[in-house]
Order: C-alpha cells, then structure tokens, then sequence
C-alpha cells in the first residue's frame, strides 16, 4: 500500500514539475543596446515601413529585458511618391553598442560605418543571447536586410532598394549586408555588413532562398 501512495506522489511531482520547465522566462539581458532579430517578420520584406520594423525590434528586446530603451532598426527608406529619403545612420542613436554578450560593437556612428567594427561570426549575437548561424552552417541566416548604402545613407529613387520601403513582399528587391562579413568575392561590397547585394525579391521564401530569414539589426537609439 505504501508504495502505492509513494509511487503516486512520484508521478504527481513529475507532472507538476513538467509545465515548470517548459515555461522557464527567457534569458534577460538589460544592458543590450544592439542586436540581430532572432525572427523575421511573417510578410519577408513587408514590416509595414519603418514603425513595424521598429515595433518588431522593440517587441523582441522587451521579452530580453531590455525594453526600457527606444529601439530603432537599422534601414534606410528612399524618395518616392512625395517622401524624404531616410538614412539608416540617423535613426540609431549615438552608441556605443554593445551585444547580448557585453562585446562591444561599434562605439559611435562613425565607427560602425567604418572598418573597426566588430559586426562578425563571433558577436552575431540575437536578443536571446544566441549566435545567428553563419555560412559556417548547413543553414545560415547571414543576409540582413537594410536597404543602404556603406556610409548609412538611402538610395536615389531610380530602383526600388528597400521592397517599397519596406511594405512590399512580392515585388521589388532591398539591399542586404553579409553578417558574416564573408563573401565569394574578395571585394569589399561582398563582405559588407549593411550593404552586398541586392535580394530576389521581397518574400520571405526569396529571402530564405539567398541565405536569410527577413532578419534585422537592432540598436538601442537612447
């Protein structure tokens, strides 16, 4: 009898214990101030422009624990249909920027647009602390979208760069930068960060076919 009832407290505390783990909090990291989206958005390209692109920013930095910043993502939009044209560089504060990791990426805006950044395999870190996966692996996601130019500034408005300002998923095409800093090429533009070459097209299907997933670069702006 006694085992009985001994057995049954066993099996009891195993299932009370089951739900504790599958809702353990997510990793926080407060002191974040740059980071790469973990996810995409579910339309590619299609953020609903600069706000949704955001929003998705600052959604994934909250679950982090550092939602108390003003989260900006780093894209550019260009002059079209009566619009000013604006510059990735202007939108994401002053830095440093440091990652989930505490590295260091970039101290200023001078910084990250220059060649001593620290945006590389090692410190592509997302808001839950884990590495973006690299070319290094059978699936990468080292396309990230940014619609600039090297310095952070936007396209002329001669060629859709940034899937309609980022609120087209089935035409146009946005400029992508290589994470990884890695390229087929031994030239500057196929190792850029924010600025390689141009996606397909703006779907999510055509994004993931070129190594991505829609993904963003994250800076805490205050």
């Amino acid at each position: 009898m006694h085992k009985k009832i001994k057995l049954a407290a066993i099996v009891g505390s195993i299932a009370l214990a089951a739900p504790a783990a599958a809702q353990q909090p997510a990793p926080q990291f407060p002191d974040m101030t740059f980071f790469i989206t973990s996810t995409g958005g579910p339309s590619g390209a299609n953020y609903g422009g600069l706000d949704g692109a955001d929003k998705h920013c600052q959604t994934l930095a909250e679950k982090a624990g550092a939602g108390a910043k003003t989260w900006r993502a780093y894209l550019s939009t260009q002059a079209v249909n009566g619009a000013a044209a604006v510059n990735a560089r202007d939108r994401i504060g002053k830095g440093p920027w440091v990652n989930a990791r505490g590295t260091q990426i970039a101290a200023s805006v001078a910084d990250l647009h220059s060649a001593n950044n620290k945006i590389g395999p090692e410190t592509l870190v997302a808001e839950n602390g884990k590495l973006i996966p690299t070319r290094l692996y059978t699936v990468n996601q080292h396309d990230i979208l940014t619609g600039t130019q090297a310095d952070g500034t936007a396209f002329g408005p001669e060629k859709d760069m940034t899937c309609g300002n980022w609120t087209k998923s089935s035409e146009g095409s946005a400029m992508l930068g290589h994470a990884d800093r890695m390229g087929l090429r031994d030239d500057d533009a196929s190792k850029s960060w924010n600025t390689s070459h141009p996606s397909r097209v703006c779907d999510a299907p055509s994004l993931v076919a070129t190594g991505g997933a829609g993904l963003l670069y994250c800076f805490a702006a205050n």
